[in-house]
């Protein structure tokens, strides 16, 4: 017994301590847990900024894409409205020469018929009874079928010509009917083209007011271009295999003395670009212009059309022109498309339209130059 209470006591002096051991587990597991919620939320969190960013440069995208749809559309109606004008122009010629004509011929059987009545049938029989021979009968006979004949066909004539002026009014009609529907189609377009400019507007100024939308669309920037960088190598690599053209050399004596593509404020230089709020830096490979959609664009030198795109990325419809030696100019953001992959043009020639397409600053034009993949200050270049 002795020997035993020792042990008692010490197993009761133990039990706190192991009790204490117990609710700090607990409270460590406890804390662990909380910590693991609070990280699993902030994961979710984060997830759902990254969905949110590249959501809204995907509206933006699509908002774009939707922009150049319906300006491809107006262009149609434009074309369409501008045909019908010429055909109703044509139309309402050909209206006004037969109802002249129709006039003509209705006078011409008037006084026929005027004669017939006061003559009447009688006077043709005088003239075939008062012949002297057989011959003159005959030959006064013919003349008298001649003049029946001459009858019909005037009768017919003015039938005719009634027949064909009433065609031309149901087609003047049609005419003008399918300009009144295409001039309602090119206003209800144009209105949704304005709604989609709204649009546009609120979503670029989203993305250059949340950090994490502008350095998504930065990061976007940057994979276009080099994207552009591998295509430029490629034009390169393919340039080298193929004749040099007669223009070759011309271009690089035109340094200093090119023509600006587009006239406008200088709204991004080459080099580095620094976001004046968020710090973040974007090169810059060329200058972009500020000019209103749809100001014509224009080659800077003579060349060769060697690559156009309606959409690349985040430059928008582009137009890359072959100068000779390994130089390329470039021009993005375009509403427009003039040319064709391998025609050639002229320097001043038009090749498109300023637009806004992929552009987070307005309406502008990006407009580069090249020397094989690499980047050059287009300002060395342009007067």
């Amino acid at each position: 017994m002795s020997r035993l209470l020792p042990l008692v006591l010490l197993a009761a002096l133990a039990f706190p301590a192991v009790a204490a051991d117990q609710d700090s587990l607990d409270a460590k597991r406890r804390e662990l847990d909380a910590i693991r919620r609070q990280r699993q939320l902030n994961l979710e969190h984060a997830k759902a900024l990254r969905g949110q960013e590249t959501k809204v440069i995907g509206q933006l995208k699509q908002t774009d894409r939707a922009i150049s749809r319906a300006r491809g559309r107006l262009r149609q109606l434009g074309r369409r409205r501008q045909n019908l004008g010429q055909q109703l122009e044509v139309t309402r010629t050909d209206l006004q020469y037969s109802i002249q004509s129709l006039g003509s011929a209705r006078s011409r059987l008037r006084l026929r018929l005027r004669n017939l009545y006061k003559f009447g049938p009688a006077r043709d029989l005088e003239v075939l009874l008062s012949q002297q021979s057989f011959a003159q009968l005959l030959a006064r006979w013919d003349f008298l079928l001649m003049v029946a004949e001459q009858d019909r066909q005037l009768v017919e004539d003015v039938r005719e010509r009634k027949e064909q002026v009433e065609s031309l009014e149901t087609r003047l009609q049609d005419h003008l009917s399918q300009i009144e529907r295409t001039a309602r189609q090119t206003s209800g377009e144009s209105q949704r083209l304005g709604r989609l400019r709204d649009e546009r507007v609120a979503q670029v100024q989203s993305i250059q007011t949340q950090r994490q939308s502008y350095e998504e669309a930065a990061a976007e920037l940057e994979r276009t271009a080099r994207a552009l960088q591998r295509l430029l190598v490629q034009l390169e690599q393919r340039r080298k295999r193929a004749p040099q053209p007669s223009y070759s050399g011309a271009f690089a004596r035109g340094e200093g003395e090119l023509d600006w593509p587009v006239r406008g404020q200088l709204v991004g230089r080459f080099g580095p670009e620094t976001h004046p709020r968020f710090g973040t830096t974007i090169n810059n490979n060329g200058v972009d212009i500020a000019a209103a959609v749809g100001t014509p664009v224009r080659s800077v030198a003579k060349a060769r059309v060697e690559y156009t795109s309606e959409d690349y990325a985040s430059y928008g419809p582009i137009v890359i022109l072959n100068h000779g030696d390994g130089f390329f100019t470039l021009y993005a953001h375009l509403s427009e498309i003039g040319v064709a992959v391998g025609e050639e043009v002229i320097a001043g020639q038009v090749i498109g339209r300023v637009g806004d397409t992929g552009s987070l600053k307005g309406p502008i034009l990006h407009f580069e130059v090249r020397k094989g993949g690499t980047a050059l200050n287009p300002q060395d270049w342009l007067k």
